[in-house]
């Protein structure tokens, strides 16, 4: 049996013998039993030899046959906006237009909030029809609206958020993103892509939120985290509210966190270069600042380009409309700052999902390495969603790590995507295997909340290519399907080996930081599909059980006894 839950987190003895498991050690060997002294596994083998290690006195932990991994490394994510997300109105999976109105004014009448916020959306939710102010104002008239799209690269909005922000048609765009405006009025019509969205639409909710509001946020994240088997977390796109929400957490727990966090410090482009490297030197000095074993700041992300879907992301090509975006970074402008972090020894997180983005991303990787000469980097480029075979080969041979989002590929979310390229790219989408066949590190993540952050359902879909919301779904081009156990590596082992930490973390083997989760039943023994159903009914941080499904059936037990809501 497990052990027992109270309304702290269960400290074990000193030392405690695991028994009766499979696992799953990402470290090459499989073993069936391990032992645990303080943080770190100190033996990890078979159940004999395990007791031999334990010795006389130690507790033992019968696992009654569940399947035991590393604690996942969630590479690429967002804490605040998931804990946020989850309690927006969800609209991922909305089915259309109506369906998404309806969602809207039951949440108005439900509730005597001034704003009414959404998560989620799809632009195939609306079937070709453009996302515009006039259709929210159709649900929710009276009060300010702000949906964020799925890919959060975009937000929707209604008259009434429009005149609370002070948009008009004279307001301009900021550099790297656009106001949608009606063609015919110039009027905003709703819609603010990529940096309008970061650098008003953020801005303006931040405003309104409280240090409660953003520390109940970020507890929702780390609970869901601990409940599905999550153990570390990169956040990606670290500004003043997260920093200022990570310190308030780790004050309320004497300097630890529910799960361990690295952070990238997001950097916006402005006009003046002057101003781009003050923000480098900024993510160096928290950097020194923050560095321990639950908080640290390790470098830098960068935005190179959009995203596909609203047509922002940079390609070689134009989309199927004619159109073409142009980078958000162009050279020019960023390898300035790449070049500056690099010889900073922060680490580079580039997001490129374009294949014309990633061709600059490693363009500007390429000249920070001669002007500052080799050494161990560690960089990455994130999502990667088209890119082509060259840069796939020069990506592997500069030993940048492709860091990647299998639930972006489901079936469920392809339609809008393939429409808009409409040609050879659709052919070449997502291509993991790829990067592991140049001989590149692939470090698999959820991005969420642009995603379900649960791990299971982003292993499904990096093994079949098939939908973990609408599994009927065809699969999409699953000759870039991953072996089962390849994909639970790079979540853990690569993972880790993303953000600098594969000494400790990701691998359970002596000396490794004792993070793991145990799930009820071995995937690897199973049909894909039970992925769907399998789950983690215990999770184990710093040698200390964090979640315990045995007994949070009503509630999840953070560390340090922080009772929460039921997981999302």
């Amino acid at each position: 049996m497990f052990p027992t839950t109270q309304t702290e987190s269960t400290i074990l003895p000193a030392r405690t013998l695991y028994t009766n498991a499979t696992v799953f050690t990402a470290n090459g060997s499989p073993a069936e039993a391990f032992v645990v002294e303080g943080s770190e596994f100190v033996h990890v083998g078979g159940e004999a030899g395990a007791r031999r290690a334990a010795g006389d006195g130690a507790m033992e932990v019968d696992l009654a046959g569940g399947f035991v991994l590393p604690g996942f490394v969630d590479a690429h994510t967002h804490l605040l906006m998931m804990g946020q997300a989850l309690q927006k109105v969800q609209l991922r999976d909305a089915v259309d237009l109506t369906d998404l109105q309806h969602r809207l004014r039951e949440a108005a009448a439900a509730t005597d909030t001034q704003r009414i916020l959404g998560a989620g959306w799809l632009y195939s939710t609306l079937a070709g029809e453009q996302p515009t102010r006039k259709l929210l104002d159709e649900a929710v008239p009276d009060r300010p609206v702000y949906l964020d799209a799925n890919d959060l690269h975009s937000v929707w909005v209604n008259s009434a958020a429009l005149a609370e922000m002070g948009i008009t048609r004279d307001t301009p765009d900021p550099i790297g993103g656009r106001i949608g405006r009606d063609p015919e009025t110039g009027e905003a019509d709703g819609m603010l892509y990529e940096t309008a969205a970061q650098q008003i639409v953020w801005p303006a909710l931040a405003a309104h939120a409280t240090d409660e509001d953003r520390d109940a946020q970020l507890e929702e994240a780390f609970a869901n985290y601990l409940a599905v088997g999550v153990t570390s977390a990169v956040d990606m796109a670290v500004q003043d509210d997260d920093l200022a929400a990570f310190r308030r957490a780790l004050d309320r727990r004497n300097g630890t966190l529910p799960i361990r966090v690295k952070g990238h410090l997001l950097v916006a482009r402005h006009e003046s270069e002057a101003d781009n490297l003050a923000q480098v030197a900024k993510a160096a000095w928290l950097a020194a600042e923050l560095h321990s074993d639950w908080l640290q700041i390790c470098g830098i992300k960068l935005v190179v380009d959009g995203v596909i879907d609203s047509c922002t992301a940079a390609m070689k090509e134009p989309y199927a409309d004619g159109s073409s975006a142009e980078p958000i970074w162009d050279r020019e402008s960023l390898i300035p700052v790449v070049a500056a972090a690099d010889a900073a020894g922060l680490q580079i997180a580039l997001h490129a999902i374009g294949d014309e983005a990633s061709d600059i991303a490693l363009d500007a990787l390429e000249e920070a390495y001669h002007r500052n000469g080799p050494r161990d980097r560690r960089h990455r480029i994130e999502h990667l969603e088209t890119v082509t075979e060259a840069n796939v080969r020069r990506l592997a041979s500069l030993a940048v790590v492709a860091s990647m989002q299998p639930v972006h590929a489901d079936p469920a979310i392809q339609d809008n995507w393939r429409s808009v390229l409409g040609d050879h790219r659709c052919e070449r989408a997502f291509p993991w295997t790829e990067f592991t066949d140049a001989g590149a590190t692939l470090a698999l993540s959820t991005d969420a909340p642009t995603a379900p952050h649960q791990p299971l359902a982003n292993m499904y879909v990096a093994t079949t290519r098939r939908s973990a919301l609408e599994p009927a779904l065809e699969a999409n081009l699953p000759k870039y399907a991953l072996d089962l156990a390849d994909a639970l590596s790079h979540a853990t082992r690569d993972a880790a080996y993303s953000c600098r930490a594969e000494d400790r973390q990701g691998r359970i083997a002596p000396g490794y930081l004792a993070d793991f989760t145990v799930l009820d039943s071995n995937p690897l023994q199973a049909d894909a599909a039970q992925l769907l159903t399998n789950r983690a009914r215990l999770t184990v941080v710093d040698g200390t059980t964090a979640y315990d499904a045995g007994t949070s059936a009503d509630s999840r037990l953070a560390p340090r006894g922080q009772r929460l809501n039921q997981p999302a």
